[in-house]
This record gives C-alpha cells, sequence and structure tokens, in this order.
C-alpha cells in the first residue's frame, strides 16, 4: 500500500469517527461504537468502513450499520469540509467481525487452566 492511501486511510479514519461521535444527532449511534478500520481506493472513488461495537450487544450491529448507511450522504458532506482530497469517496459501512473473534478468543483463554510451575 502507498504511503498516499495509508495518509488517506488514517484521515478518513479520524474524521469519519470525530463526525459519527460529534456530528450525527442519533441517539441510537452511542460512544460504543468505533472506527476500527478504513480502506480507500486508489482512485478515492470508494471508501470501505468497519465499525466495531465496544459493548457486548453485537445484535445492534446490523441495526447501527443500517443507520450509518442510510447518514452516509451526511457523513460524506461533513468529510468534504474536512479533508483535502481529488474526490470523496462513496462510503460503504460494515460490522468489522475481528472483534467478535478476539472476545471469543479471550474467553477460551479464560477458561483455560493452566497448572504452575514448580
Amino acid at each position: 500500500m502507498s504511503k498516499r492511501i495509508e495518509r488517506a486511510n488514517s484521515e478518513l479514519t479520524r474524521c469519519i469517527s470525530d463526525i459519527i461521535h460529534n456530528k450525527m444527532n442519533d441517539p441510537r449511534i452511542n460512544d460504543f461504537v468505533m472506527v476500527s478500520e478504513v480502506n480507500v481506493t486508489p482512485d478515492f472513488k470508494f471508501c470501505k468502513v468497519k465499525i466495531t461495537l465496544l459493548e457486548k450487544d453485537f445484535k445492534r450491529a446490523d441495526e447501527i450499520i443500517g443507520i450509518l448507511q442510510k447518514s452516509s450522504g451526511f457523513i460524506k458532506r461533513e468529510l468534504a469540509q474536512m479533508v483535502n482530497m481529488p474526490s470523496v469517496p462513496q462510503l460503504t459501512f460494515v460490522f468489522d467481525k475481528s472483534t467478535l473473534n478476539v472476545i471469543r478468543v479471550d474467553e477460551l483463554l479464560k477458561k483455560i487452566h493452566i497448572p504452575e510451575e514448580e
């Protein structure tokens, strides 16, 4: 990945997170929603935004992704004011399932009893 794309991903992550937490007035979106990763295409036309939840209520993930997808026009408009890019990409929000895997592994590790060495 080029430095240009990496910088764009980093800046988009910061800006989208700021928009979600500070500019969206939707009470269904709370502080437990986090932008975990952003991947923009090299032509800056499309952007995949991975969202993770910092709470254990993962049943709401589809609802939150739907809310963000419906608000993508607002987020894109706010993003256009915050970043200096050739074009503001079309945003696609997806749930980052890696968080589920981390929690599952953590739970499994807690169940394992490892005897102490003498």
